[in-house]
């Protein structure tokens, strides 16, 4: 038997790279004067700004007319060739990637900013100026859009927008104030699902990057930052969003997997804890009345398993827990061009990944159908580029 199954998943990694897989995360980088030379003057100290030039050889990102991190210069052709479709398509034809996700770069800072019209101007910016780019140019490029949630009817407003412009998702930062589950912002869940959009959030969006300084800060950051995704994901749960609005699916992006399974258990038996459900009174206790909002039909793993996704890269401990998550929670995401990525060994990292799970078909749904089904690809326009 352990022989048949190795060959078996031997083969599954080599086919997985043959039929197309998806990448549920890829990136942007958007111009240096996006912002700036489509800002009304008024608004220029209030919203993006884009890319100037930090004088020492490198760039600074300018949000509310200040510096808010620098990074090394890159040559500005190379840096904007992935803005150029058929650049993407060639990329994606060395990578094996038959369709992707793309979300931005720079304008993943956008909900850091103070100013709630400075938000909308800059986040109608960048929608429009995606779709225009690249999303309207390929049924392979899935492009999303940044709904600006300084309140919730700036929130539905921009949701429409999107979708009234053919993008292919909306974007939301991972974390909010009010948080997720507060009932300002049903009105918001109301709309996305009208649109039949899917709902990507990005790790470090919506909170500072930095919660530690000194020895070691920069691995337990990069930990802080993937903790929200367990809690992003219980919110969603336990609140009701996800039963209130089964045509959801939320997909949380560069948190990996490995979080998933103790997830789904932890909420499950935190939710039975404080509910007082028949397991308590099978051992003499009184049922009492829930005290936990909402009082859910089935356990919170129920909705999360069924509407929130995670993309993740390389990640052993997900793939090995996918008989306790099931498969339709995992999605590859090659992270393209940002250089943490796979590209341009996408295809042995897949085929890596695709040998520890035995069943061709559950691996085809990890590094396929899920994305396919999700951002609602056309399957007959997503096929292997030759």
């Amino acid at each position: 038997m352990t022989n048949t199954l190795a060959t078996e998943a031997q083969h599954t990694g080599e086919d997985i790279t043959r039929i197309g897989f998806i990448s549920a995360d890829s990136h942007v980088n958007e111009p240096r004067d996006l912002w700036s030379a489509n800002l009304p003057a008024s608004m220029r100290d209030q919203a993006m700004r884009g890319l100037a030039s930090s004088g020492d050889g490198g760039w600074s990102l300018i949000m509310d007319g200040q510096h808010a991190f620098q990074k090394d210069m890159q040559a500005e052709e190379d840096r904007l060739a992935v803005l150029k479709p058929e650049k993407r398509l060639e990329v994606m034809r060395t990578d094996g990637v038959a369709g992707e996700c793309i979300f931005p770069t720079i304008a993943l800072q956008v909900w850091m900013l103070e100013s709630p019209e400075g938000g909308r101007a800059s986040c109608r910016i960048y929608n429009d100026y995606i779709y225009d780019q690249l999303h309207r140019h390929s049924p392979r490029f899935c492009c999303a859009g940044i709904v600006p949630t300084w309140t919730p009817e700036m929130a539905v407003a921009e949701v429409e927008h999107i979708a009234e412009i053919g993008l292919g998702a909306v974007m939301l930062p991972a974390i909010a104030n009010p948080m997720w589950n507060h009932r300002q912002w049903s009105p918001m869940w109301d709309a996305i699902e009208r649109t039949g959009l899917p709902v990507a959030m990005h790790q470090g969006t919506g909170h500072p990057m930095r919660a530690f300084r000194g020895p070691g800060a920069t691995v337990a950051n990069n930990l802080y930052i993937q903790s929200m995704a367990p809690q992003v994901a219980t919110l969603l749960a336990t609140s009701g969003v996800l039963a209130d609005h089964p045509g959801i699916h939320v997909v949380l992006v560069e948190f990996n997997i490995g979080w998933m399974a103790w997830t789904n258990e932890t909420m499950d038996n935190s939710d039975i804890a404080f509910r007082r459900y028949d397991e308590f009174v099978s051992y003499g206790g009184k049922k009492g009345q829930p005290s936990v909002y909402p009082d859910l039909e089935h356990p919170p793993s129920y909705y999360a398993k069924r509407q929130i996704h995670s993309t993740f890269a390389k990640d052993t401990v997900g793939i090995g827990n996918i008989a306790l998550t099931g498969p339709s929670m995992l999605m590859f995401g090659n992270d393209y061009p940002h250089e943490e990525g796979t590209y341009p060994h996408s295809r042995d990292v897949v085929a890596e990944q695709a040998r520890l799970i035995p069943d061709p078909a559950i691996a085809r749904k990890v590094f396929r159908d899920n994305a396919l089904e999700v951002f609602n690809f056309d399957p007959n326009e997503v096929t292997p580029l030759s």
